[in-house]
């Protein structure tokens, strides 16, 4: 949900892309920003979490979460993209994307309830500018505040890169309409007030709507979702059984629907990416910690093995590219320019790139990177995922070929 108003805060073409596994800024904003957010994270956040005795793969409450998304909100973060009209900083999407990777780099299990990535404005997307007055004020703005959270509910079991296969059904029903139909992979799902659901018009061939649902109506059950391999405890299927919803609650206009809830795709396919390169420059760090720390026979050091070496300048080479090539699409877009191209092939290069990566770090870890619990053995699993969630490495091919062909 970004803004055409200018931003708040102006970027450079893109952040300093020189090597670092601490990067720093020369913007003295952004660098303010940063050292804000970093501080929030390894101190107060940190304490939060041990307090709680909380891990990647606890049963989150929104016991647990409101606190950090209000307290969030106080420090500016909670929403900090937005424009200033709704208490943000109208960042651009490159300095956002600084904030999503120092989240992610920081290993805090609360780090996505930070900047709103986990039911809040993040999860909302770009609906702010399709919803009305009386939408804005009952759902998003409430989310805004860290009052409300909502979930995301386009996928089923037979719908998954192919949306327009879905088979959930809207049918109008005097002033409103009836939802049937069972959603998948409904991400804070388990902690949201509301979904954002994509469904067919039953009486339209290739018609969908999108609706505000409100996950406790007559009709609408939350159920545990699938555990996905991060074991993280963040999926609900949302099952629908004519379930009654208000014409009121119709975003946008019927036969908007896929445009409404796919839209700016290309911005939010680049803005996975940083999160994924946080993990990865975590990973990154930690295993180098570890061949710096851990001794062989005679009392050297891991890392004075020459093949440890190899493989970790491999490491901090493809971290590199990646980083690099992901920043110089988001500081084009920031420009103006097209860069669905570009958004395809930095999703694909940082998502393989990621996993080589963290497929090496397990390896230089060794018995502890195949350990439940070790942190190396987490990040091998939630980035395994992202090869395939948003779009799998075989979609981005995909579009990258089409990009080509297209080019005079």
């Amino acid at each position: 949900m970004t803004s055409p108003e200018t931003p708040t805060v102006t970027p450079p073409a893109a952040p300093p892309t020189s090597f670092s596994l601490q990067p720093e800024y020369e913007d003295p904003q952004l660098a303010a920003l940063v050292g804000e957010l970093r501080g929030y994270l390894d101190g107060e956040l940190a304490a939060y979490e041990r307090d709680r005795g909380l891990t990647h793969e606890s049963r989150l409450t929104r016991a647990d979460l409101e606190p950090v998304w209000r307290r969030s909100r106080e420090l500016g973060f909670y929403g900090i993209h937005l424009p200033e009209r709704y208490g943000g900083r109208n960042l651009s999407h490159t300095h956002l994307a600084v904030l999503k990777e120092e989240v992610a780099a920081s290993g805090r299990v609360l780090g996505h309830s930070v900047l709103g990535d986990m039911g809040g404005p993040l999860r909302a997307g770009d609906i702010m500018r399709h919803a009305t007055e009386e939408q804005l004020e009952t759902y998003l703005l409430p989310v805004v505040r860290g009052e409300r959270a909502c979930c995301f509910s386009l996928t089923e079991a037979e719908a998954g890169s192919d949306v327009r296969a879905m088979r959930t059904t809207a049918v109008r029903d005097g002033d409103g309409y009836r939802l049937t139909g069972h959603k998948v992979f409904s991400s804070a799902g388990p902690f949201a007030d509301f979904a954002l659901v994509v469904a067919r018009m039953a009486d339209g061939e290739d018609s969908f709507a999108t609706f505000l649902v409100d996950l406790d109506s007559p009709g609408c059950e939350v159920r545990d979702g699938a555990t996905p391999m991060s074991g993280e405890h963040i999926e609900s299927d949302i099952v629908l059984d004519g379930c009654r919803v208000p014409a009121g609650n119709l975003l946008g206009k019927e036969g908007d629907g896929l445009r409404i809830a796919l839209g700016r795709v290309t911005v939010n396919r680049l803005l996975h990416c940083p999160s994924a390169l946080g993990a990865t420059r975590r990973a990154l760090r930690l295993t180098r910690d570890r061949a710096l720390h851990r001794t062989v026979a005679g009392g050297r050091p891991l890392l004075s093995l020459q093949a440890i070496q190899h493989q970790l300048a491999d490491m901090a080479t493809e971290f590199y590219a990646a980083r690099s090539m992901t920043y110089a699409a988001l500081a084009a877009l920031d420009r103006g320019a097209d860069v669905r191209t570009e958004a395809f092939m930095c999703k694909l290069f940082v998502a393989e790139s990621a996993f080589r990566i963290l497929d090496r770090a397990v390896q230089i870890h060794g018995k502890e990177g195949l350990t439940q619990g070790n942190e190396i053995e987490y990040l091998f699993r939630k980035l395994r995922m992202f090869r395939v969630l948003t779009g799998t490495s075989e979609i981005q091919r995909n579009g990258i070929a089409k990009g080509l062909a297209a080019l005079g």
